[in-house]
């Protein structure tokens, strides 16, 4: 009776996991079928014949790479900066006395509250009467506020002892290097979580890059891949080849940073 309970122990989350990635496998296999291949079959999309033609020709005569650079560099631009924000937010609420911080912080809470669908025309009106619309300071900057992101920091700057700030300043250390040289170091694992889920966020956005781009060498890939697929909606091999392209860089990503990942998804859960 043990051994088939550990069994189906085991056995569950194999299952479980296959459902879950049997339909990146699917897509992946569909992606290498030769273009226009008519498929009665089900099981036949995972048979020969492969080819590799279907990505040179994305690649090659489409901009599908020219938004996923677009995707990579909003990505790595607004989470670089995001990090910068809000953990100079969080450290001045957490470490430096000031009137009215306890009101700002509730500020940041309150903006928890608020959905991102909520700020979108306001959003617009501000990017417009800047400027910045159809440009990456429009795709970038909306991207930087970060409510979570200074609630989490500041909940982590708060469990800094506060005996290791005093006895710095007292050998002479200016406040901003307390921040540089002794709470970030400490931070590494907020900074971590942060990052994941920020970076995770521009990527997937859809809805503000829809909005405020109308050139489409700035598309990035939750905006291009819909007008890709649209002009090919009998056709399931090069949507797929497109879609393959757009997933296997977070793919690849997802093995090297599986750790931090996980340890980032874990830690949103920091205590206050």
């Amino acid at each position: 009776m043990r051994k088939s309970r550990a069994v189906m122990g085991n056995l569950l989350p194999f299952i479980i996991a296959i459902i879950f990635i049997f339909p990146i496998i699917w897509m992946l296999f569909v992606s290498l079928k030769p273009q226009g291949l008519g498929i009665s079959n089900p099981l036949k999309w995972f048979l020969p014949p492969y080819t590799f033609t279907n990505y040179v020709h994305i690649i090659a005569d489409f901009q599908v790479l020219r938004w996923l650079l677009n995707s990579l560099f909003v990505g790595i631009v607004t989470t670089i900066i995001t990090l910068i924000v809000t953990s100079l937010a969080a450290f001045a609420i957490s470490k430096i006395n000031f009137q009215y911080k306890k009101f700002i912080f509730i500020f940041f809470l309150i903006g928890l509250m608020v959905p991102g669908e909520a700020t979108l025309i306001p959003l617009y009106q501000i990017a417009q009467s800047m400027h910045i619309l159809d440009s990456y300071i429009g795709l970038i900057v909306p991207g930087i506020a970060s409510p979570l992101g200074v609630i989490v920091l500041k909940s982590f700057f708060d469990s800094v002892p506060k005996e290791v700030i005093e006895s710095a300043r007292m050998d002479g250390c200016s406040l901003f290097r307390i921040y540089y040289s002794i709470v970030l170091p400490l931070a590494k694992p907020a900074l971590a979580s942060i990052a994941i889920f920020t970076f995770i966020g521009s990527w997937n956005n859809f809805l503000w890059p829809y909005m405020i781009t109308f050139s489409d060498h700035l598309y990035t890939l939750p905006v291009g891949i819909p007008v890709f697929n649209s002009n090919y909606s009998q056709d399931y091999i090069l949507p797929m080849t497109v879609n393959a392209v757009s997933s296997i860089p977070l793919i690849i990503a997802f093995f090297f940073f599986e750790k931090q990942i996980v340890k980032g998804i874990s830690f949103s859960g920091i205590k206050g």
